[in-house]
């Protein structure tokens, strides 16, 4: 950072630049405008916008447009899989430059510790990543998760200048009820002058009115544009998602294009590995083909988040701004040729040219802590005089379930994997205190016809979730995971197929993007030698322990009735 005196003499232009970028067409954010300029760069701050600007180095950029480079309104990176430093490789090439992280994943695992371990894996990163504290760790009671944070863990770090706020409070009821303990995290934000985001799917009506009026300020749950101008219309920022699970874009393209979009910011949520190597660059360009005006959806995915999460002199090129640019060729296909962080060049031509090896993992304990498991834990014995089960039955492409009743197969007094009918067992395994709790029950929908499939990543908790067709692969699946403290896996006839590690948290990888990449087609190639049915098996097996969604779900407590907020009997 160069001092005040220095700024203002290039800025003057008295001195010379550190950096000139000549004959740009500028993408003016605050004026909403497009025009030709240079842009006088010192240090990691932008001095001034005008022709005739000279510098140490100078880049002619002939013409080419030149924006800020993009913000992430809401992200968890442990979704990705990958280490912070992979995930900041493959988003910087795409012209992102800052993300706002929710750590909520490890934190249901590891608490405060999980959370300090991303800030040190990302601080010193050519990524700016802050964060928002976890509000719902865990999201209800129904689970056992590694920890429970309340307003007082959240205390301890609320005053970090990398902590923005209290990241999305799902726990809707709560704050419309007056739960204190969910109230005291909402004033914990406000006290600290520091944001809240909300998370309120097909909220509406006064019930919406008083989920804004505690402080919530943002919603990334809208899927029709109803929802979403009603949201507007009460002041939240929309945060428009463009998941790999959940895509909402293109159902709110009317909304971004007849309304105002001052309050809009994108936001990628959950993405795997695949879905990185495009990041905010792709949503804008989806927004664009749709016939959004390119410069509200640059606005969208630059000023609006910096402005929404009170991040000063970001998201726009003026002078005193952070030198944090992307330049591309068209505002069509938003391919950057170049994007620069702080006034340094780190990505061009679609390539970080950072060493990423250089950013080392700080060190983190083992996870994965399951009482002893027998095989017999797996059985699921048929009471007297009740002949019927209930059955989760998975719905392709959506996070919602709807419960049937089966008549189960049995053989030896045991209710079993029912093949022919794809009637299915499924086991959640506390992994976090070895407790012994085991969640069994019957999915429908996966279609295996042999073999099983398991995995340390299961919302929100994180146990471990385990589907097969018989009960000894079942157990194979989940000893190996044991072994290689956490990750996902397909077996067949007690033989692995396929295995994804995943020892940070039982969430993450320790390997680079192309071999994780290559681990998860070798998932998808097996999932299919098994007969699966779904094209993402994993991504629906997570969310099937996700006990605030409805219809029906498993945890290690067993089947969760999601309407009642109860744990229900398997059999009737």
């Amino acid at each position: 950072m160069k001092n005040l005196e220095e700024i203002i003499k290039v800025s003057k232009g008295d001195e010379l630049a550190d950096l000139v970028i000549k004959n740009a067409k500028l993408v003016n954010v605050l004026s909403e405008e497009i025009y030709e300029t240079d842009i006088a760069i010192i240090g990691d701050t932008i001095a001034g916008i005008d022709k005739g600007y000279k510098g140490k180095k100078e880049i002619d950029v002939n013409g080419a447009y030149v924006t800020p480079s993009f913000i992430d309104g809401h992200v968890h990176l442990e979704s990705s899989m990958l280490m912070p430093s992979e995930f900041a490789k493959l988003v910087l090439a795409s012209g992102t430059t800052t993300v706002i992280a929710d750590p909520h994943e490890i934190a249901n695992v590891m608490g405060l510790q999980g959370i300090s371990f991303m800030r040190e894996a990302t601080k010193n990163l050519p990524l700016d990543v802050y964060m928002m504290l976890p509000s719902c760790v865990p999201a209800t009671d129904l689970e056992t998760s590694g920890v429970e944070l309340n307003s007082y863990d959240l205390a301890l770090l609320i005053d970090a200048p990398w902590v923005l706020g209290i990241a999305e409070m799902m726990n809707f009821p709560g704050v419309i009820s007056c739960d204190n303990s969910v109230l005291s995290k909402i004033q914990l934000g406000l006290d600290k002058n520091k944001r809240i985001d909300g998370h309120a799917p097909h909220l509406g009506g006064k019930d919406l009115n008083a989920y804004v009026a505690s402080g919530i300020a943002s919603d990334h749950e809208c899927t029709t544009s109803e929802e979403a101008i009603e949201k507007l219309r009460l002041g939240m920022y929309l945060m428009i998602r463009e998941a790999t699970g959940a895509r909402d874009l293109e159902p709110l393209i009317p909304v971004m294009k007849q309304y105002n979009t001052r309050k809009c910011v994108f936001v990628t949520d959950d993405r795997h590995p695949k879905h990185l190597t495009k990041h905010i660059s792709r949503m804008v360009k989806k927004a664009v083909k749709n016939g959004v005006n390119p410069i509200k959806a640059i606005q969208m995915a630059s000023i609006n988040t910096a402005e929404y999460f009170k991040l000063p002199n970001l998201g726009a090129i003026a002078p005193g701004y952070k030198a944090d640019i992307a330049v591309f060729e068209n505002l069509e296909t938003f391919e950057p040729a170049m994007v620069f962080k702080n006034g340094q060049l780190v990505a061009q031509n679609g390539k970080t040219i950072v060493d990423m090896n250089a950013f080392k993992l700080p060190a983190l304990r083992g996870s994965v802590n399951i009482k002893y498991l027998n095989l017999e834990d797996l059985q699921i014995k048929l009471p007297q005089s009740k002949n019927k089960i209930k059955v989760i039955n998975v719905i392709p492409k959506q996070l919602i379930t709807k419960l049937s009743v089966e008549i189960p197969k049995i053989k030896d007094n045991q209710a079993v994997s029912d093949i022919d009918n794809d009637i299915l067992k499924i086991a959640v395994i506390e992994r976090h205190k070895a407790t012994g709790n085991i969640g069994l029950g019957f999915v429908k929908g996966f279609g295996l016809k042999s073999g099983a499939i398991a995995s340390t990543v299961a919302h929100d908790s994180h146990n471990m979730i385990v589907i097969g067709t018989n009960d000894a692969d079942m157990y194979y699946a989940a000893v190996e995971l044991v072994k290689s403290q956490g990750g996902k896996i397909i077996v067949e006839n007690g033989k692995t197929l396929a295995h994804l590690p995943l020892p940070i948290a039982g969430l993450m990888s320790d390997k680079p993007f192309e071999e994780v990449k290559q681990k998860i087609a070798e998932l998808e190639t097996a999932s299919q030698k098994i007969g699966c049915q779904i094209a993402d098996p994993f991504m629906s097996m997570a969310f099937l322990s996700l006990s605030v969604i409805p219809e029906i779900k498993i945890t290690d407590k067993g089947l969760i009735d999601v309407k009642k907020l109860e744990v229900t009997d398997l059999f009737l």
